[in-house]
């Protein structure tokens, strides 16, 4: 794999017990808002809005499959900042940052609609 693969080359490549959840999810998040891009960061791959990363896939240690909502690497201001999780999948472990576990194949197909209007959600604040 190329040193710093795109996220296609990276999945490609991806040898994780729920490989495939992960690339159905991430179709289905990029397909759900032209204004998104995506990278590899921390070793899978990363949502972006306007050039700034806001959510991204934690695969590690393989038995995690999360998505970790945040506004960048480093901790933000928090002054001014909102987010109401009407869907109760988040678990917030910063004012700013908060991580969805993803469950297993069946919850994640039933749930994948409501996790998609989260990440869009997220990235418009």
């Amino acid at each position: 794999m190329a040193q710093n693969p795109t996220v296609d080359e990276f999945l490609a490549d991806l040898d994780h017990p729920r490989a495939d959840d992960v690339r159905r999810l991430r179709a289905a998040i990029m397909a759900s808002n032209d204004e998104l891009t995506e990278h590899v960061k921390w070793k899978a791959p990363s949502f972006c809005s306007r050039g700034e990363d806001r959510v991204t896939f934690r695969l590690f240690p393989a038995d995690h499959l999360q998505l970790v909502f945040h506004r960048g690497a480093k901790p933000q201001e928090t002054a001014g900042f909102e987010f109401g999780d009407d869907t109760g999948l988040l678990r917030w472990v910063a004012t700013d940052r908060a991580v969805l576990t993803l469950g297993d194949p069946a919850q994640l197909a039933a749930q994948q609609d409501a996790i998609v209007a989260l990440v869009n959600r997220w990235v418009a604040v």
